[in-house]
């Protein structure tokens, strides 16, 4: 669950970024909505419509008129999809949801704050913002792709782990993994 806390972080930095990194996992079976309420994130066309506002918010924040992500309104909607983003994650973890919300919230709280101390920092350092905006949108993908895959990984390595049950002298066998990404294509 600790992982959370760097998809909040991504939300923080860029809000559509771990949420459509979210949902492409969810859609190739890596981590596991079926059955629960977050299943809407498996249909394909979450991953879709959230990469193309991910893409979106990606470009709008290279342009100069845009607003500071601190602004209150931007904040609390960059606190929200943090909060959603660690929910789904500890919903599909079968995790206490208030741990998501925790993480959700001070992982989005320190990647809007800390994110425009850094992109300050870096403009003042390229001496231009925008290469500061693509490097920090290119980590916050980077962040979300590593925090994804670390989970899924946790959950495969539990999975292995796990003891095998009997059952009236049969034993049954753990779980497979999910199937690869190239089976999910094909």
């Amino acid at each position: 669950m600790i992982w959370s806390i760097l998809l909040g972080i991504t939300a923080g930095a860029r809000t559509m970024t771990a949420i459509a990194v979210i949902c492409w996992a969810a859609y190739f079976g890596w981590l596991p909505v079926h059955g629960t309420w977050a299943f809407w994130t498996a249909y394909l066309v979450s991953p879709i419509v959230f990469s193309v506002l991910a893409l979106g918010e990606y470009i709008g924040d290279t342009l100069p008129n845009t607003p500071s992500r601190t602004a209150p309104m931007l904040l609390l909607g960059r606190m929200a999809f943090g909060i959603l983003d660690c929910v789904i994650v500890a919903t599909a973890l079968h995790e206490p949801k208030a741990g998501g919300v925790v993480f959700g919230l001070v992982g989005a709280l320190i990647g809007a704050f800390g994110g425009l101390r850094l992109r300050l920092w870096l403009g003042r350092l390229f001496g231009r913002d925008l290469p500061a905006a693509l490097l920090e949108s290119a980590a916050a993908l980077l962040f979300a792709l590593i925090a994804v895959h670390a989970i899924h990984k946790g959950m495969l390595h539990e999975k292995a782990n796990a003891p095998l049950h009997e059952t009236g002298g049969v034993t049954l066998s753990r779980c497979e993994p999910q199937a690869p990404f190239l089976e999910k294509l094909a």
